[in-house]
This record gives C-alpha cells, structure tokens and sequence, in this order.
C-alpha cells in the first residue's frame, strides 16, 4: 500500500489537488502495479510564511512586485 505525502504552498483549488490527486494514484497503479483503492495521497497544505526557499519566505516572494 503506497502511502505519498506532498507538502503544498497553500492556495490550491479543490480542483487542482483532485487532480493532482488522481494523477498520482495513476502513477502509482502505472508503475507500481498497485491497486487504486490501496493507494493513500496526503496533502498538506503549509502557509506561505511558513516556507522558505533560499533564506526568504514564500509570502515575502510573493509579495514582490514581478521582476523584483
């Protein structure tokens, strides 16, 4: 049973995490000979000001004008 976790920036659509959902399981069932049902996906949503890429927070990226 594979379990995936993935840890998103906050601020997908319920659309978009089915989606991403739905193609992971696919992956899974594709590569792994899984069955769909024995595949979980945890999503973890995690707020901009709690991620930092290269000493700056993803809130502070974002709110930089584009092209700063």
């Amino acid at each position: 049973m594979p379990t995936i976790r993935v840890e998103l920036i906050a601020g997908r659509t319920p659309e978009q995490k089915r989606n991403l959902v739905k193609a992971l399981t696919q992956a899974c069932v594709d590569t792994l000979g899984s069955k769909a049902e024995s595949v979980d996906v945890v999503l973890f949503d995690i707020a901009p000001g709690d991620w930092a890429t290269g000493g700056e927070t993803w809130a502070d990226k974002m709110a930089k004008p584009q092209g700063s």
